[in-house]
């Protein structure tokens, strides 16, 4: 536990964030559950402790240096195929005021993030399973978020028709993005634009105590998102808007 947390102070540290030794006990628990589970069923493929530490946990942080508002208000938020949780449940464990639902297609993991929530003593979040094709024409879910979250491997216009839908308008959705993404982003300029989104200049970080970069794609939504999006299941990723 000392070595990790020194690890994770570290990390921290660059962002402008301190946690207390609660939050520290519980990125812990939940760097011991990631790994438990990891052995019965595909969650990870970052396993050893100091690289969990940095390219999930603190990566996850990473987006206070682009929407510092995150820090302290009281923003709901959706993380869209969140897998093992990630960013949703290091942003709840760092920024407790935020309320995070965690949507993810794959039932075993919403089964892997409810006992994360509850070991953790998580409240204020919540893990639904299903496709965001679907969730995204749900009303309890469309346009009801004040920030959508997403670190799911897809290019940024199936993105954007996946996550777009959630966010109310007035509210930011926060793509996280591998490497350098400047064509990905000026190819889906359009697609956003369908979707009620207006994509603002990308942001590429450097992930502390690495050479890994990574790119945030902030995206503000200013106009509802038509009711023909997002597309039935499949459509998105199939046929990527132009």
């Amino acid at each position: 536990m000392e070595e990790f947390a020194r690890l994770l102070d570290a990390g921290c540290e660059e962002l402008g964030i301190v946690l207390t030794e609660k939050q520290k006990e519980q990125f812990f628990k939940y760097f011991q559950l990631l790994t438990e589970w990891n052995q019965v069923m595909n969650l990870t493929a970052i396993t050893e402790m100091p690289e969990v530490v940095t390219k999930h946990f603190v990566d996850s942080l990473l987006v206070v240096k682009v929407f510092d508002g995150i820090r302290t208000e009281a923003y709901s938020c959706i993380d869209v195929g969140t897998g093992a949780g990630f960013p949703g449940i290091p942003l709840k464990i760092a920024f407790p005021q935020l309320q995070i639902t965690l949507l993810d297609s794959l039932n075993k993991r919403v089964g892997f993030l409810n006992t994360v929530i509850q070991e953790l003593g998580l409240t204020g979040i919540t893990a639904v399973h299903g496709r965001a094709e679907d969730f995204g024409r749900n009303k309890e879910y469309r346009e009801q978020f004040d920030l959508c979250v997403s670190r799911a491997v897809a290019n940024l216009s199936t993105l954007s028709e996946y996550c777009l839908p959630f966010v109310k308008a007035g509210g930011e959705f926060l793509p996280y993005k591998s490497g350098k993404v400047e064509e990905e982003a000026r190819e889906a300029e359009s697609a956003v634009k369908k979707l009620g989104g207006s994509m603002r200049e990308t942001k590429t970080l450097v992930l502390p105590g690495t050479d890994v970069d990574r790119t945030f794609v902030p995206i503000d939504k200013i106009n509802v998102t038509p009711k023909k999006y997002p597309r039935k299941a499949g459509m998105p990723g199939k046929e990527p808007l132009k």
